[in-house]
């Protein structure tokens, strides 16, 4: 087989493969302590990310502190805070929050899909509180 033929066999593989379409580029990361973080991305959606939600959703492998029924549940946390923010690489940040968690690398995909499902993430977190019943808000220590 020729190199004529090879490439324009590739060429047509390639351009009949269905393109992948690449998530948007993260254009501004603000903090906005305790309380929040801000995103903008290059495709014009920007979210607003409270505290709560990204400590819910934490990436880390043990940010999940409770199994209840076999599934992997965080609560209590509807008053948790952010203290520092801190970029890792190009791709993404890692968070401190005030329950002092920061393990988790958040990458700009994760928050842009964090971004972009937040109302359906946040009900379904919402749901599996109530299926265990626990709550959002902290436990009340009795002395």
């Amino acid at each position: 087989m020729s190199a004529w033929v090879l490439r324009s066999a590739l060429r047509r593989l390639h351009n009949s493969a269905p393109s992948k379409t690449l998530p948007p580029r993260l254009t501004k990361f603000a903090l906005h302590p305790p309380k929040a973080v801000e995103v903008e991305f290059s495709d014009g959606t920007s979210f607003n990310l409270s505290s709560e939600f990204l400590r819910v959703h934490s990436p880390a492998a043990d940010s999940k502190i409770r199994s209840v029924g076999g599934e992997k549940v965080i609560f209590g946390r509807r008053h948790v805070g952010i203290m520092s923010a801190e970029q890792v690489g190009n791709y993404g940040v890692r968070i401190l929050f005030d329950d002092l968690h920061k393990t988790g690398i958040f990458t700009w995909d994760y928050l842009h899909h964090l971004g972009a499902n937040k109302v359906s993430l946040m009900r379904n977190y919402i749901k599996t509180l109530k299926t265990h019943g626990l709550s959002r808000d902290p436990r009340v220590k009795s002395n």
